[in-house]
């Protein structure tokens, strides 16, 4: 049986070093077919989840992500993270996401599937300065 750990452990450092100029190191750590999806996002192909990281430091400032758990079973893993920014838009002060990455390797220990998991409602739109109290009325009035 395969030992994925270094596998895992060189992709977390790879989150938490993130730059833009690391984001080409997908192609290293990632399938060429590899599958990613997000709660915005659905891709397979290498060029294409490259392209979601370029984008994300256009849309975000100062992006950055804090692996707080790892889980390995066989060829699959489970990154709990934190991930930490400032909206570009809004120059707004650093906003914190909290989620979880659900992983599988190739034999070869690249990522073949990448999807990960976070409440949007929570972590992002309430957040936000309109949309943040429709949303918080909306949870209100569920809860009821």
């Amino acid at each position: 049986m395969t030992d994925f750990s270094p596998a895992l452990t060189k992709l977390q450092q790879f989150f938490v070093t993130l730059s833009p100029d690391s984001v080409l190191q997908l192609r290293d750590l990632y399938c060429a077919d590899a599958y990613f999806k997000d709660p915005f996002n659905e891709v397979r192909e290498i060029e294409s989840i490259v392209a979601l990281f370029k984008h994300m430091f256009v849309q975000v400032e100062a992006p950055r992500f804090i692996v707080l758990e790892t889980v390995l079973q066989g060829s699959a893993a489970f990154l709990v993270w934190e991930f930490r920014f400032r909206m570009r838009r809004w120059n707004s002060t650093e906003q914190s996401v909290r989620g979880s990455s659900h992983i599988k390797f190739a034999p070869d220990g690249k990522v073949s599937y990448h999807r990960d998991y976070w409440d949007v409602a929570e972590e992002l739109y309430e957040k936000l300065p309109l949309l943040g109290s429709l949303m918080r009325g909306l949870k209100a009035a569920a809860r009821r």
